[in-house]
């Protein structure tokens, strides 16, 4: 790589973590070529992208950035996970880290939020933006399920006095 191409490098490095929901740092010594691929693979499926690269140049790609904290992480063989939903990078190098103990996961940030290893991890816990979605639709709709309820039960109950004086005349 020459001069120019790792100042494109920088600043397109620069635009990718500043604009990427959370970002997570890893170690990866001893995961072969098929491992790579597989991360890659699910961090794809999870809506993320998993890059290497000299720790250096991400190093000045983080300067000016909120995510500058996380420069300490850069040392030895390491990877970077980024996406632009908070929970997919770091639920995907989760789940992978746990079938393959190679891939060591040393921290991230989110946003200005600097997160260690246990911090990843309980990010990855939680559900995903579009669950979160859905739990809020059904929490909206459930109290709309209930007026109805509310408001049919005493139709209900009136047709049932009126059935009970009607059938106690007959009698």
């Amino acid at each position: 790589m020459d001069r120019a191409e790792k100042r494109e490098f920088v600043a397109a490095m620069k635009e990718t973590l500043s604009g990427a929901g959370s970002v997570v740092v890893a170690h990866y010594a001893g995961l072969t070529v098929a491992d790579m691929t597989a991360l890659r693979a699910d961090m794809r499926a999870a809506g993320g992208t998993v890059k290497v690269a000299k720790n250096r140049l991400v190093k000045l790609a983080l300067e000016g950035t909120e995510a500058e904290h996380m420069s300490d992480l850069f040392a030895g063989p390491t990877l970077i996970a980024y996406a632009e939903d908070p929970v997919a990078a770091p639920k995907a190098a989760s789940e992978y880290a746990k079938k393959n103990d190679k891939l060591v996961i040393l921290g991230g940030a989110m946003g200005a939020t600097n997160l260690d290893a246990d911090g990843v991890k309980a990010l990855a816990s939680l559900p995903s933006l579009d669950e979160l979605r859905g739990k809020i639709v059904g929490l909206v709709n459930a109290p709309a399920q209930r007026i109805a309820m509310v408001t049919k039960a005493p139709a209900g109950q009136v047709a049932r006095v009126i059935g009970a004086y009607s059938s106690k005349e007959a009698a």
